[in-house]
């Protein structure tokens, strides 16, 4: 018997920097049987191959404007039509504003299909400080380490060589603060849209991976009996 639903389940994944976002898409994927489909990973692949869309996108790029939202849903629905995606898709990095969104969901309408869950991991600020600004890297060797989770013997000192380590201005937590005030302001809109359509889940991040992962996975089936 074939288990692979006759339409496609279209999932989007929502979560700040540091959230586990990546480490739960790659589990989610093997979990669920769903194709990953990251924007990123989108514009490169179009942009390497010179596709039209990737040399339209590229134009305004290089005059450092932001590429428009027809361009981009172009490129998400087209790797939607793709044959992998015919079991389920789980969209990450897209979309990023209202009006990717609604574009989204009218190509989707179109098709006869529609979204069907927004899963946002959310974490308390302060632990995603914690979390990326805890990253010191080796003068010398390169080495990482992490205050929490790899502290090196000595505070300050590389275990391998003895070199001095430094801190990344992108770890800082000065940093890390004005990309989670950028990125909340840029998904509230979205957590509020997605909301009022009642297909949005908040799942705590706050916890650990494998407890993260089972929400998640409990929240689409939720959505599969529906």
């Amino acid at each position: 018997m074939n288990d692979v639903p006759q339409s496609p389940m279209y999932i989007i994944l929502l979560g700040p920097p540091g959230a586990g976002k990546g480490t739960q898409a790659a589990r989610l994927r093997e979990a669920l049987g769903l194709t990953h489909v990251a924007s990123g990973d989108l514009f490169r692949e179009h942009l390497k191959n010179k596709t039209e869309l990737g040399l339209q996108a590229s134009a305004y790029m290089e005059r450092g404007e932001l590429v428009p939202d027809a361009i981009t849903i172009a490129m998400v629905m087209e790797r939607l039509a793709r044959p992998d995606c015919r079991g389920g898709v789980l969209l990450d990095g897209f979309p990023r504003t209202i009006g990717q969104a609604v574009a989204l969901d009218e190509a989707l309408a179109a098709q006869g299909q529609r979204i069907a869950a927004v899963l946002s991991i959310t974490v308390p600020d302060e632990v995603l400080v914690e979390r990326l600004g805890g990253r010191w890297l080796c003068r010398t060797c390169g080495e990482s380490y992490h205050t929490l989770f790899n502290p090196p013997r000595v505070a300050g000192v590389c275990d391998r060589d003895g070199g001095e380590l430094y801190q990344r201005d992108d770890d800082k937590a000065e940093t890390i603060r004005n990309r989670l005030k950028v990125y909340w302001a840029q998904t509230s809109p979205l957590i509020e849209y997605y909301s009022e359509r009642g297909v949005l889940t908040e799942i705590d991040g706050n916890q650990p991976i494998d407890r993260v992962e089972a929400d998640l996975r409990a929240a689409v089936t939720q959505v599969q009996r529906v």
